[in-house]
């Protein structure tokens, strides 16, 4: 029996919704039927580009279209609350780019719309759907290698300061943390859970944005090193020390990645290939909780959701840093 064709709208034409509308062509059963930005242009020349029928310039006209059955959600990280509602009032499914939102009161009240409405709501955090990861999450969960005792991660890049850019924007989310921390944030929470304890310290631009910021998280019996930054051009690894193994994903971790597993003085290497860049992983998984009539994702939880931005906001806390 052939599968229903989730028809999709796109709402914020930026760098990721390019990646998410490239990774959607391939995902079967699957059609991107509407696009809006609030230029009229650019939502011509992204229709264009990806050969879709309706191209909008308006949020709530993509919103109200009776054709659509789902929304990716790519506009800066201050608007994520404001379009999701949009969209959820209207009943379209929502799939948010990170973070969810700008804090946790933020995220409680998109998923109170959401389920005021009965209607499907997801962050998209791609790493979480993406094979190489599921490896890790794998071999966390079997303790094939034993318990894991510590875990690394980073993700930093260098770009010059330019206050015209989303990235060092304060008021839209700019900065490291919400931008890239996420990542090492993310790694550690999906492994090893919520931290007993976390340490912070971070610097700043000029204008307040966070432009680097490193943690600890403390366990029971474990600890988790994470650092983000926008200053330089880090590793971008994720290494889990196991009490049995090593496990590191190789640059850039949150992307699909070669695998290494270390036992001894023996080192296996996993080459995880994908055909697309990555997206089309949460791209499925989201069609598919709606051709099921599921209103919350078994994998990116709104509990996992609620545990991340909560984190985020207890780090902001310590570092002082407010949006």
């Amino acid at each position: 029996m052939k599968k229903k064709t989730i028809k999709w709208g796109i709402i914020g034409l930026g760098k990721i919704a390019n990646k998410f509308a490239s990774d959607l062509a391939t995902v079967e059963n699957t059609e991107l039927v509407a696009v809006a930005s609030r230029s009229q242009e650019n939502a011509n020349e992204f229709g264009q580009k990806f050969n879709v029928k309706k191209a909008y310039n308006s949020y709530e006209t993509l919103a109200k279209d009776p054709e659509v059955d789902a929304i990716y959600i790519a506009t800066p990280h201050s608007f994520h609350k404001e379009h999701s509602i949009l969209c959820l009032q209207n009943k379209k499914a929502v799939l948010c780019e990170k973070p969810f939102a700008m804090n946790a009161q933020e995220v409680a009240e998109m998923i109170a719309v959401a389920k005021e409405n009965d209607t499907l709501l997801m962050e998209a955090l791609w790493t979480y759907f993406l094979p190489h990861f599921n490896v890790v999450l794998d071999i966390v969960k079997s303790e094939k290698y034993g318990k894991l005792k510590k875990l690394e991660a980073d993700f930093g890049f260098h770009t010059p300061y330019n206050t015209d850019s989303r990235l060092f924007k304060k008021e839209v989310g700019g900065g490291s943390l919400l931008d890239i921390g996420i990542y090492p944030i993310f790694a550690a929470l999906s492994t090893l859970g919520k931290p007993a304890n976390i340490e912070a310290k971070a610097t700043f631009f000029e204008n307040g944005a966070d432009s680097s910021c490193s943690m600890i998280f403390e366990y029971n019996a474990a600890k988790a090193h994470l650092k983000s930054t926008l200053l330089e051009e880090t590793p971008t690894e994720a290494i889990f020390t196991f009490q049995d193994a090593v496990v590191k994903l190789h640059t850039r971790f949150h992307e699909s990645s070669k695998i290494s597993i270390i036992t001894g003085n023996k080192e296996e290497v996993i080459d995880v290939k994908t055909v697309t860049i990555g997206y089309s992983f949460e791209a499925e998984h989201f069609s598919q909780l709606i051709r099921e009539g599921k209103k919350q994702s078994d994998v990116m939880t709104f509990e996992f959701s609620e545990n991340l931005i909560a984190t985020l906001d207890e780090v902001r806390a310590i570092i002082g840093l407010e949006y």
